[in-house]
């Protein structure tokens, strides 16, 4: 699964005007986005190392949260679910086998595992499990929609606290920004191509596709966008813009 920020914190340097018919363009009054470039872990690892495995659990278990709910999941969730199905793992042992043969496909692209790419298959696996253990199955239709809202909204806010702890893309994220640098094509292309590759394997392997699926897609990115730079490690928060107080002065 790629993140909204990743495709447009590098994309250009230039200064356009900005419009409303293009989102994508920054304008004069448009905070810069956040930095997500790799850092070494050396700096500040008692800051930024509780923050990786803190969304790193949060993401496993809003994932559990999400297949509960049974109304659809993300493709890769998707095609776990698949695999599960025809195997006697559990889904998060699938998680992490999937994610340790996306990394085979990282050694062609010349991409580089940092901590956080073997922390993300290895607390994930363990946190989905622990998800999908806390929450029970054969819910009521309310419960379920209310988990599949709190699911997406935790996986949002996850992924902007793990991804903004700067310590290494996780091997999907690395497999995708990996292949559009070796084809040329925009992330957004690859990020689509893959993703639905990805879930028509995954259904046809049985895995559950439904309403969720197309709101985790659609919802995403706005939640993810909105929690990213109040976690992004070394950005300044941006203030709100707000109404000025006028000081009232006492006259002479």
């Amino acid at each position: 699964m790629r993140h909204p920020a990743e495709s447009d914190c590098g994309s250009g340097s230039g200064t356009g005007t900005g419009t409303d018919s293009d989102p994508d363009r920054a304008g004069p009054h448009t905070p810069a986005p956040p930095a997500l470039t790799y850092l070494p872990l050396a700096e500040r690892p008692l800051r930024r190392l509780p923050q990786l495995l803190l969304g790193l659990a949060l993401y496993g278990l809003s994932i559990g949260v999400l297949v509960r709910a049974g109304l659809g999941v993300s493709p890769w969730s998707v095609l776990n679910q698949g695999v599960e199905r025809h195997t006697p793992l559990s889904f998060g042992t699938v998680s992490a086998l999937v994610g340790v043969l996306v990394l085979l496909l990282w050694i062609p692209l010349r991409q580089r595992p940092r901590f956080g790419t073997g922390a993300n298959v290895i607390v994930v696996a363990y946190a989905s499990d622990l998800g999908l253990w806390l929450v029970p199955a054969d819910l009521g239709p309310w419960t379920r929609i209310g988990l599949l809202v709190v699911g997406i909204l935790a996986n949002g806010l996850s992924v902007a606290v793990y991804v903004g702890a700067r310590l290494g893309p996780g091997p999907r994220d690395g497999l995708m920004t990996g292949l559009a640098a070796a084809t040329g094509r925009s992330i957004r292309f690859v990020r689509t191509l893959i993703e639905l590759a990805v879930l028509a394997v995954g259904w046809l392997l049985g895995g559950s596709v439904g309403v969720g699926t197309v709101l985790y897609a659609l919802a995403m990115g706005p939640v993810t966008q909105y929690f990213l730079p109040r976690w992004a490690y070394g950005t300044t928060p941006t203030p709100r813009p707000g109404r000025f107080r006028r000081v009232p002065t006492r006259r002479r």
